[in-house]
């Protein structure tokens, strides 16, 4: 499983440990991530995602995982993500035209 947030797109980084001595080692920062089960509203079923925690903030500050999704950009979410965003512009233009 990649270390990789499906909704933020956020990942490991790399750097150093810095001793005092001014050594440098080589560390990895690794994301807050989380198994979380979210709802789509608009088609009314749980998601499960792997977020990270300041993306599972955001959802919840843009009022929930369908307004998310929507304004969110393709290339920073998984492949899952854009395939769950796909089916909810589909079912909110259905609703719409309805």
């Amino acid at each position: 499983m990649a270390r990789r947030c499906e909704l933020s797109g956020k990942a490991v980084l790399t750097g150093n440990n810095v001793s005092h001595a001014k050594r440098r080692t080589r560390r990895r920062f690794l994301p807050n991530l989380s198994n979380v089960t979210l709802q789509s509203e608009t088609l009314k079923k749980d998601v499960r995602l792997t977020v990270s925690a300041s993306a599972l903030r955001t959802v919840e500050h843009r009022g929930g995982l369908d307004a998310y999704l929507l304004k969110a950009a393709d290339d920073e979410l998984s492949l899952k993500a854009r395939r769950l965003k796909r089916e909810i512009a589909k079912a909110t233009e259905a609703q719409a035209t309805s």
